[in-house]
């Protein structure tokens, strides 16, 4: 997926990518976010098939999160940040992710022992 996105990116960078409740991106921006998380989930040590949890709203940041996990070569765990704490836990848990990203006002949703990474919307400021 990642790689027929990078096609599209060369052919049509200037081209709007994504549009979401008012916020949009190119591809050649949306590539740039999704690059920057991937070398940050790299320096994390997600490599091939890792399970990274992803737990946003809709919105942007999932988009960028997706693309990032895969371009750093993991796959991702999608998780409903409206599920019960408990769900959400037991999801993790059972899917061994040591990583978890996420946004910074779903941050206390859940307890969770391994690693946290925040995307701060627009900024793509990662930090755990």
């Amino acid at each position: 997926i990642h790689g027929l996105f990078e096609s599209q990116t060369a052919q049509t960078p200037e081209q709007t990518a994504l549009y979401f409740e008012g916020e949009q991106l190119t591809y050649r921006e949306l590539n740039e976010r999704a690059n920057r998380l991937a070398r940050t989930l790299r320096s994390q040590g997600v490599t091939k098939d890792r399970l990274v949890g992803l737990m946003t709203e809709r919105s942007v940041d999932m988009i960028v999160g997706i693309f990032g996990i895969l371009k750093a070569g993991g796959a991702y765990v999608p998780i409903d940040p409206t599920y019960p704490e408990e769900r959400i836990r037991y999801m993790l848990d059972d899917s061994g992710a040591k990583l978890l990203l996420t946004q910074s006002h779903l941050v206390n949703k859940v307890a969770f022992n391994g690693n946290m990474l925040v995307l701060d919307g627009a900024q793509s400021v990662y930090h755990e």
